[in-house]
């Protein structure tokens, strides 16, 4: 029986690949290079994509290669700070560090050992010309007209996707695009620094600065019209940050930073991941996560459709929850993007006092994140909310906690929450859960018999952020799907 094949070798195609053959699905990846690329272009991920890379058994390695930023800096032109977001540097509501900086080549070598160790064959130097389905499923094309067969496409070949056109995607653009100039630099003597993200906000020339891991800087530079990245005098522009023959140039490259969608995620079983989905400029550095985010979300579900646990309605639930949510984080980057680099001069100058002090705000910073947080709609895989704080469509915390399973088992170390619940479905409750189902507590009978039909584990927690959690969403249990959204609630 043919197996899935993932297009594109890039972290998005490498996660869902990996992430399948951890739930015994055979994959093969195609791509176009023959190494690994090296240039460097994602580097931040929040806490709730490494807990992505936690289910693929690397969030030790990810923490090897990456620091936790300790948030972003607002610059005026003269390189003041007018306004600052802080970062904990301690793990967050996911179990790991909200602000993560790294070199995106590392990042592809830790997930290529990941999939060599799920046992998922990784095919370079092929050129995917096409995906046709004559009836007997999708075949995969490939230059010089070899036909690969496949149980499902997965197209995580990036912008200009080739299984984007395939199926007719189309492009609904989002209203942005800018022209920036990326620098990335190695300095061994170190360049000044506060261990976070610098955004200058000067119309005249937006810029962005951040330290990534060791020797490694970026610098951003936002672009006007009729220039060229050879054509600018990078020393100069770099001058506020290090000076000449103190840093090495690793690459510097164009880039124009959009906001667009594809119209159409799916067409069967050939469905669309990462930055052939969509894209969205780096303001709030959600571009990888979300292709992360849709690598999680579909794993379960096509590993769930090809073993016959579930029909192919699952795989319309796909773009059903992933498109609005990212529709949601593109249109924050896009109004953060404007406010930090656009105006003339008359725009910039009420800017500053007007971000300084909205920032000063309590929970101006929770408000602000809120807009991005996972919220799936109603569906037969996630129950209806009827109050605005209830928890179906939500991402379960992650603390580290003690616990023991339905069976009695104990767990008398502290682990992080997913490493207890397994990778399947899973019942949680904050309290006893060895009970049948009729019996008092806080499981009710409905929601026990849908767990036990999903093979959920049980699972029980004595925790403060977990209670505290349950007791805001009103629940007693939840039940979560393996991608830790909840699915459904028994209420108290």
């Amino acid at each position: 029986m043919p197996g899935v094949v993932v297009v594109g070798a890039g972290p998005t195609g490498l996660a869902v690949a990996g992430l399948l053959g951890r739930l015994g699905v055979p994959v093969t990846v195609l791509d176009r290079h023959t190494e690994p690329y090296a240039r460097p272009r994602a580097v931040h991920l929040d806490g709730a994509a490494v807990r992505v890379l936690q289910h693929l058994g690397v969030h030790e390695e990810f923490a090897a290669i990456s620091r936790p930023a300790t948030g972003l800096r607002l610059l005026d032109a003269a390189h003041r700070p007018f306004a600052v977001f802080r970062r904990d540097t301690a793990p967050g509501v996911h179990g790991h560090p909200e602000a993560n900086l790294f070199d995106q080549p590392d990042l592809e070598a830790v997930l290529r050992a990941a999939v060599r160790r799920a046992g998922v064959p990784v095919r370079g130097g092929v050129e995917v010309t096409g995906v046709s389905d004559d009836g007997d499923g999708p075949h995969v094309v490939l230059a010089g007209g070899e036909r690969v067969p496949a149980a499902a496409v997965l197209g995580c070949d990036g912008a200009g996707s080739t299984v984007a056109a395939a199926i007719g995607s189309g492009t609904r653009v989002l209203g942005f695009a800018q022209r920036w100039l990326v620098v990335d630099l190695r300095s061994p003597a170190g360049i000044a620094g506060w261990g976070g993200v610098d955004q200058v906000c000067d119309p005249r020339r937006a810029a962005t600065a951040l330290h990534l891991t060791g020797d490694r800087y970026r610098v951003e530079l936002r672009m006007h019209d009729g220039e060229t990245a050879d054509g600018l005098d990078l020393p100069a522009l770099l001058a506020p940050w290090a000076s000449p023959g103190s840093y090495t140039v690793v690459r510097r490259a164009e880039y124009v930073f959009r906001a667009q969608l594809a119209r159409r995620w799916r067409r069967g079983r050939v469905l669309l991941l990462g930055d052939a989905a969509h894209l969205m400029p780096p303001f709030i550095g959600q571009g990888l996560g979300t292709g992360l985010g849709d690598a999680h979300n579909l794993a379960w579900k096509l590993a769930a459709v090809l073993d016959g646990r579930a029909g192919e309605d699952l795989l319309d639930t796909y773009e059903a929850e992933r498109a609005p949510h990212v529709v949601a984080v593109t249109r924050a980057a896009v109004r953060v993007g404007r406010a930090m680099t656009g105006g003339n001069g008359l725009f910039a100058a009420l800017r500053r006092p007007v971000v300084a002090g909205l920032l000063r705000l309590p929970g101006a910073e929770a408000r602000a994140l809120a807009g991005i947080r996972t919220r799936y709609p109603p569906s037969a895989w996630v129950d209806r909310r009827v109050r605005r704080g209830d928890l179906p469509g939500t991402v379960c915390p992650q603390p580290a906690v003690r616990g023991s399973g339905g069976r009695g088992g104990d767990l008398r170390s502290r682990v992080l929450l997913d490493e207890l619940l397994g990778p399947g479905w899973a019942l949680l409750a904050a309290g006893p859960t060895d009970a049948g189902p009729t019996d008092a507590g806080p499981i009710d009978a409905a929601l026990g018999r849908r767990a036990g039909a999903l093979g959920a584990r049980a699972v029980v927690v004595d925790d403060p952020v977990l209670r505290g959690w349950l007791a805001r969403g009103r629940a007693g249990a939840v039940l979560l799907r393996p991608d830790r959204v909840v699915a459904a609630v028994s209420r108290t």
